[in-house]
């Protein structure tokens, strides 16, 4: 008797769990064979509240009221993915969803339409972009004669999906509120006109981040803002030859996805400047802010109401950052300001480094080669890896490449350097320095007069 009782508990708690496993709605995840022979356009989408992280519902397209965690007047974010070549879910799905809901209390809309992304051939994906948007656009016109406004709605795509949100937005007469851009597909979509694309008119506030635009990402400006990742190209970390396999196609691209999660933990705190081109960028020359005041210059993330309306003036900006090859991404950053005096002319690269302790940090600027002659001011940005404070020490040297015939002496007059993110801390100077070509002088901070 004791052994059947136990036996009808199991069984009921295996049931139940059943059930429970049951209620929810997963992403579609499609075998090797269907991409081979091709998916048809099936839009689904999947409902994450606070109240459901962890357990998606499929939110139908007609009736959807009568759902009860889908609250017509909260925010809604529609997260949107790309081309699926094989047809397996994206791996950032869970982590861009519980990260989202930590930002306010949204209705998360994952949009699922792997039926249709999922093709090997990839011009396949494309023409579904548009039935897909169509499929979308249908919802939140259904949504706005229920009572949602068009102002609280947030269109977040990735790669290809970054297109599907641009037509969902052009359809719409570009009133959503948002668009964010995940490193837009450039296949296909290079040189086409602005109605064929993610485009600033698509909403009332567009921004995009590019990582890969020498491969499968969009080159150009496409958004109100426009964020380049190491000038929107090769990524640190990422793999330069085609022997590292699947990682040295899909990296860079999917690079865009992990520092926008980065940015949505608050781990990365990545700040831009606005600039003309990355090389001017790593020269030093784009550091101002000022346009941006009393604010910061932009910063990667969810919450953007600190520039928007500067954005919305300016037009079309374009904000570079470095970051590192791995989490948390972020560099720390000095604007270093140098008046040097030398009588002969000399050409030559910096090697900056800072102590603190026993640790060292150290910063190449190499990206161009610098002028020192007579009275030369230079302004140079200087980026480490690591973040060390305070500062006890700094080393400094100028390497001109001169193995033969005397070293020339250089004298520095002012060195200055200003931590950029971190206004708080002190300006550090040194002040009338003797130093040799190719050798590295050392010296301790002082308070900047």
């Amino acid at each position: 008797m004791m052994s059947l009782w136990l036996f009808l508990i199991l069984g009921s708690i295996f049931m139940l769990c059943k059930g429970e496993s049951g209620d929810c709605d997963n992403f579609s995840d499609l075998d090797l064979h269907e991409c081979l022979i091709g998916t048809n356009l099936y839009v689904r989408l999947l409902l994450y509240t606070r109240a459901n992280l962890e357990c998606g519902q499929e939110l139908p397209h007609h009736n959807f009221t009568q759902q009860p965690l889908f609250n017509i007047t909260r925010p809604t974010t529609f997260v949107i993915h790309g081309y699926r070549p094989t047809g397996a879910p994206p791996i950032w799905i869970n982590h861009i969803v519980h990260l989202l809901a930590a930002q306010e209390d949204l209705n998360i809309l994952v949009v699922d339409w792997n039926r249709g992304a999922a093709n090997l051939n990839y011009f396949t994906a494309v023409a579904n972009t548009r039935g897909t948007a169509e499929n979308i656009t249908g919802f939140i016109q259904s949504m706005e004669a229920e009572g949602a406004s068009l102002d609280s709605i947030h269109l977040i795509g990735v790669s290809l999906g970054a297109h599907v949100a641009g037509f969902i937005g052009s359809m719409l007469g570009g009133r959503v509120g948002r668009i964010t851009g995940l490193d837009p597909a450039g296949p296909m979509f290079a040189g086409v006109p602005p109605e064929e694309r993610l485009d600033p008119t698509d909403a009332q506030f567009v921004d995009v981040l590019h990582t890969d635009m020498n491969s499968f990402g969009l080159r150009g400006t496409h958004g109100h803002i426009d964020f380049y990742a190491n000038g929107g190209l090769d990524q640190p970390g990422c793999p330069k030859t085609i022997f590292s396999g699947k990682s040295y196609f899909v990296c860079d691209h999917q690079r865009s996805v992990f520092l926008y999660l980065c940015a949505l933990n608050r781990t990365c705190h990545l700040t831009a400047y606005p600039c003309s081109s990355y090389t001017d960028f790593l020269s030093g020359q784009c550091l101002q802010c000022e346009a941006f005041k009393p604010a910061s210059c932009p910063v990667l993330g969810y919450d953007m109401s600190k520039w928007k309306d500067t954005l919305l003036r300016l037009g079309q900006t374009r904000v570079f950052f470095s970051t590192t090859a791995e989490l948390p991404y972020r560099k720390t950053s000095y604007r270093v300001d140098l008046v040097t005096w030398n009588q002969f002319l000399r050409w030559g690269v910096i090697i900056l480094r800072l102590h603190s302790g026993k640790n060292v940090i150290e910063s190449r600027i190499d990206n161009k080669l610098l002028r020192f002659e007579q009275y030369t001011s230079t302004r140079i940005l200087a980026q480490f890896d690591e973040d060390l404070y305070p500062i006890q020490k700094i080393s400094l040297r100028i390497v001109t490449g001169n193995v033969i015939g005397p070293r020339y002496k250089i004298r520095l007059l002012r060195i200055r350097i200003s931590p950029l993110e971190n206004p708080d801390r002190s300006l550090m100077c040194r002040y009338d320095i003797i130093m040799e070509e190719n050798a590295e002088v050392s010296f301790k901070p002082l308070p900047c007069s």
